[in-house]
């Protein structure tokens, strides 16, 4: 129950963000449920990886290169998915730090924790 919970909140923000970004479009809420499924594996299965993979360059930037991990995440759930498509690399990097800011501050809200 609570991971269809998360997966509720990820796929409304998911159209929320759609509506006020300009390089972010989703086709219905039917397609934002598929992204935040295939946001969540991707986070379970590729993004370990390629934290491992890039390391020394996270150690190098304190951290910050994790935006970019993020940033292609985003970029590979485009192309996976149809219905949705960000425009530019740097689109999907502001929409992943804006999902996971809004995510922490949803589930703070309504009371879930990590």
């Amino acid at each position: 129950m609570k991971l269809l919970f998360r997966i509720l909140i990820t796929s409304f923000l998911v159209v929320l963000l759609s509506h006020f970004m300009t390089g972010v479009h989703v086709d219905n809420f039917t397609t934002a449920l598929i992204v935040a499924v295939v946001l969540g594996l991707l986070n379970i299965f590729v993004k370990p990886i390629l934290v491992i993979l890039t390391l020394p360059i996270t150690f190098i930037t304190l951290g910050l290169f994790l935006l970019v991990i993020n940033a292609l995440i985003i970029l590979l759930c485009d192309n996976i998915v149809g219905g949705f498509s960000v425009d530019s690399f740097f689109t999907a990097l502001l929409f992943s730090i804006i999902l996971s800011v809004s995510q922490s501050l949803m589930y703070s809200i309504l009371g879930e924790t990590k």
